[in-house]
């Protein structure tokens, strides 16, 4: 098993930035292809972000591209959502997902692991 540590999240005003983290234990090496998924009140919860298991390759959501980043760091067990230039919409719960298969994806239902989720909002 993988457990999933979400942190980072917060209030900040649109226009700012948060950088989230995502800590993995336990049988990390099972979590190949690593996601962010965000889920705003009322709504399902959507794909934001995800890397592969070397880092080498990233899918972004069209509504974050050129202002989100994703990044993982290996040795630490740790994947970052970089957050710029936030805006409103983006107020969500984040989640941090794992996926035991390689190969990225934006299907939050292929993921094997989950995190308890980080709250962001972005006051206007």
């Amino acid at each position: 098993q993988v457990q999933l540590a979400e942190s980072g999240g917060g209030l900040v005003q649109a226009g700012g930035s948060l950088r989230l983290s995502c800590a993995a234990s336990g049988r990390t090496s099972s979590a190949n292809t690593m996601g962010w998924f965000r889920q705003a009140p009322g709504k399902e919860r959507e794909f934001v972000a995800a890397i592969n298991w070397n880092g080498v390759n990233t899918d972004y959501a069209e509504s974050v591209k050129g202002r989100f980043t994703i990044s993982r760091d290996n040795a630490k067990n740790t994947v970052y959502l970089q957050m710029n230039t936030l805006k409103p919409e983006d107020t969500a719960v984040y989640y941090c997902g794992g996926r035991r298969r390689l190969g990225i994806s934006s299907n939050y239902g292929s993921y094997d692991y989950w995190g308890q989720g980080t709250q962001v909002t972005v006051s206007s």
